[in-house]
């Protein structure tokens, strides 16, 4: 897999680079310094007001305690797709976490760098797509120039998330809501100057309502929605939410010394377990610290989730992935077949984070800084579809998938296998998309059951607040 260095991109770089006049960007006097579009964008984050029944906000599926991703257990370990704020209207993706996702670069082709010399002949014939938000890469950054700005734009307005009928149903809430003079003092008082009609609140209740504006209010809403958006961005790209404090970064700056099952981990990740062939744990532009992750898109075979409502309700549908987005996109689409099924390598930063698999680790462990943290836990839940409900059964995934038989093949067949139905039957279920699996970096690792685990520790080591967790002990000393 070849590796692209990300372009870092803050929001508020984007929103200076575009234009949108931004103002106030002094630091304001809360706890984390935040600014003050940092600030408007945690209050939109946070805000449920913005959904059609008033009862879901971006942080419903975005939780922080357990990595910026869904938090309810109970969901996680079945079909893992969050109900929207209509009840029973379901989307047909987990949500990835919402953390570091600032970072990803501007969506892309690769076709080689001719002028660079590096005249790859399959790329030629067949790019490699790199960047963008959402597992299928569909919140490219072309509109805002930042693809979280664009992927902020979308749980809003879609039927089975926040569900909103109108773009000025939020606007009009986050203008005349609790924050709205927080909103005026970033973007500028004009911004919500806008020509409300008097049935409006009756019309965003309406699931096919359609806000009444004159042309001059509609362009006044679509430039507050970007700016909406954009101020999420900002939230999601301040050190709240990429806070660079695992044991990862303290490792780095010689303040974390890895444990013995740890470090075997790392040189696995490193080399025979080839994940850092996609989660790249090079440092970044700048010594950046690594993002684990190549922000490019691969079909790793994951079974079909048969708990997946969508799933359930639609039993003929397999993800198209990136291949899904690719066909609508003018230039594109002659690509789609070649990436069917394949999403979006996600950051491991956080992929343990809350997870009863972690503060299981650390009970076995002597070490007291493996203990820091514990408390509540929870299932999580992996892959695109959420398939998997612990980081060690995707690691057994990875080092087995080619190994162990097909349970449809089994005799008798074992069907719509769930991941423990299928360990219990040591198979493995076919993929959800057959097309296009990548069969040269996991399928048959030959990694021991020791070797197995000392991977889950290592990637374990990747979840923020440890360095906080130091912090908190220092103050007490």
């Amino acid at each position: 897999m070849k590796f692209h260095k990300p372009l870092l991109s803050a929001a508020v770089g984007a929103a200076l680079a575009t234009g949108l006049g931004l103002q106030g960007v002094q630091a304001s006097d809360d706890d984390l310094d935040l600014l003050p579009i940092e600030k408007l964008g945690k209050k939109i984050f946070f805000d449920k007001q913005l959904s059609i029944r008033r009862n879901q906000s971006c942080a419903t599926c975005h939780v922080p305690e357990v990595g910026w991703t869904g938090d309810d257990p109970t969901i996680n370990e079945a079909g893992a797709v969050y109900e929207g704020s209509i009840k029973g209207e379901f989307g047909n993706r987990k949500p990835p976490s919402s953390a570091y996702a600032t970072l990803a670069p501007i969506f892309y082709a690769d076709f080689g760098n001719r002028l660079l010399g590096d005249n790859d002949p399959d790329l030629a014939d067949d790019p490699l797509f790199v960047g963008g938000n959402f597992w299928d890469g569909r919140a490219t950054g072309w509109e805002l120039g930042n693809p979280a700005a664009d992927q902020a734009q979308g749980p809003f307005l879609n039927p089975v998330e926040q569900a909103l009928p109108d773009a000025a149903c939020v606007v009009y809430r986050v203008c005349t809501g609790k924050y709205g003079s927080l909103f005026d003092e970033v973007w500028g008082p004009q911004r919500c100057n806008i020509d409300w009609p008097n049935n409006i609140n009756g019309v965003c209740a309406q699931t096919d309502g359609e806000v009444a504006l004159s042309p001059q209010d509609r362009n006044r809403v679509d430039q507050a929605y970007d700016r909406v958006a954009l101020a999420v961005a900002a939230f999601e790209d301040s050190p709240e939410s990429n806070a660079f404090t695992s044991k990862i970064d303290a490792h780095r700056a010689g303040m974390y010394e890895f444990t013995e099952q740890e470090a075997m981990g790392r040189d696995i990740f490193r080399g025979k377990g080839l994940c850092s062939e996609c989660h790249v744990g090079t440092p970044g532009p700048g010594a950046a610290p690594p993002l684990f992750t190549d922000f490019t898109y691969d079909n790793l075979g994951v079974p079909r989730n048969p708990l997946n409502p969508f799933s359930i309700a639609n039993p003929d549908w397999a993800d198209p992935g990136l291949a899904g987005f690719l066909m609508n996109v003018e230039g594109f689409a002659e690509y789609a077949d070649a990436n069917l099924g394949k999403q979006k390598v996600p950051t491991l930063r956080n992929v343990g984070l809350g997870s009863c698999e972690a503060e299981a680790f650390a009970d076995d462990e002597d070490d007291e800084d493996r203990r820091k943290g514990k408390g509540k836990c929870i299932t999580k839940a992996y892959m695109h579809n959420g398939y998997f409900k612990t980081l060690w059964q995707v690691v057994n995934f990875y080092n087995t998938r080619d190994v162990k038989p097909v349970c449809e093949e089994l005799e008798p067949p074992v069907l719509d296998a769930t991941v423990d139905v299928a360990l219990a039957n040591d198979c493995w279920p076919r993929p959800e998309v057959a097309a296009n699996v990548n069969t040269d970096e996991l399928g048959n690792l030959g990694l021991t059951d020791e070797e197995e685990v000392a991977l889950v520790a290592f990637m374990l080591a990747m979840s923020d607040g440890y360095l906080e967790a130091d912090d908190d002990d220092d103050d007490d000393d």
